[in-house]
């Protein structure tokens, strides 16, 4: 037992605050499908709705491109406007996860065009304003695609110098930033912040706390609820995110802080502020490990990046330990999980600056 909930509460709502795949989901109450956005062609808002200010020392563009699997992203790409005609080391940045390029990840972009990288913030397929149906749909493989086909677009792009490219994935998409680099040899550096294993705490909980015989339950009650989507041509969903009920570990409350403030984080198109997975996302997850060939990175960098009070500080630190030689873990002193999203004296822009100016070269 927990302090504040059962153990099996606290799985279930801890999953559910983050990525919400994993334990016991499909007893909830399901919600309705949201409205899929279909076709190649996206409609892309072009007023600036992000959740932080615009920059006047960076030209931003919306942009779409396709990935391998014929899906439509849609991303923003700001550019130094010193930049001149000459070519420029390269930056891919997404997450978190269940987020929108509108939030952290756009944040981190624009500052690192501040710095003199072209960087490109994206939306992952099926969320935000990308393509593919149904909506609110995660996979490892598609969403490791997704930062390959980022990278082809920003390589092709006539201010980068292809070989020097670079990725930051934050939260869920850390992990998921490092298993595309892993595969991706034209990726040269990775930075991963504050980052989640998605495929960890989805098939074994939080802290690796999931039972063999849990796991078997949670696998039966997943493929039965694929019976019930079938029957009724559509996914089930997931209660809406971060609504807090009270006696919620501080985690979940500092989640909903960040997606549900509108002075901070929110945005109407993001999962995490606004709607939630489908109920049977977790299940391409539950036997995909994205940590299993961390070591096929090197030699290129990798550089992690955690919060001293973050709950999820493990997943940081035993990929490192798994990770082989470049590598790189910075702790920041007194931060939480969420600090590293948007709090602009806790996220170490120098570091991460100086890290990609090092090996970008």
């Amino acid at each position: 037992m927990t302090t504040l909930l059962s153990r099996k509460e606290f799985i279930q709502s801890a999953i559910v605050a983050c990525a919400a795949l994993c334990v016991g989901v499909p007893s909830v109450q399901a919600q309705t499908s949201p409205t899929a956005i279909g076709g190649s062609t996206l409609n892309l808002t072009q007023e600036w709705d992000k959740t932080f200010p615009k920059s006047n020392k960076v030209d931003h563009q919306k942009v779409t491109f396709k990935n391998r699997y014929g899906i439509t992203l849609a991303a923003d790409l700001y550019l130094p406007k010193n930049r001149g005609n000459q070519r420029l080391a390269a930056l891919v940045v997404g997450g978190p996860f269940g987020a929108v390029k509108e939030q952290s990840s756009g944040l981190y972009a624009q500052t690192m065009a501040e710095r003199g990288f072209v960087a490109l913030a994206f939306d992952p397929s099926y969320t935000g304003e990308s393509g593919g149906e149904p909506r609110n749909v995660a996979s490892p493989d598609i969403n490791t695609e997704d930062f390959s086909a980022a990278v082809d677009f920003i390589g092709l792009h006539a201010s980068v110098d292809r070989n020097r490219i670079g990725i930051i994935g934050i939260c869920g998409w850390g992990g998921i930033a490092l298993n595309a680099v892993a595969v991706d040899k034209r990726v040269k550096a990775v930075v991963a912040s504050t980052m989640y294993d998605m495929s960890r705490v989805m098939s074994k909980g939080y802290n690796d706390s999931v039972t063999p015989e849990q796991r078997a339950q949670t696998l039966e009650q997943l493929s039965q609820q694929r019976w019930k989507d079938a029957e009724k041509g559509s996914p089930a969903m997931l209660p809406m995110f971060n609504e807090l009920k009270g006696g919620e570990p501080q985690f979940m409350v500092d989640y909903a802080d960040y997606y549900k403030s509108k002075q901070r984080g929110f945005h109407p198109r993001a999962i995490n502020s606004n709607g939630s997975w489908t109920i049977t996302s977790g299940l391409s997850f539950m036997n995909a490990p994205l940590m299993s060939n961390i070591k096929e990175i090197s030699p290129r960098p990798i550089l992690l990046i955690h919060g001293e009070k973050a709950h999820s500080r493990y997943f940081s630190e035993t990929a490192y330990a798994a990770a082989a030689e470049p590598k790189e873990l910075v702790i920041i002193k007194g931060a939480s999980h969420t600090d590293l999203y948007d709090q602009m004296d806790k996220i170490p822009f120098d570091k991460i600056s100086n890290f990609f100016g090092k090996n970008l070269k």
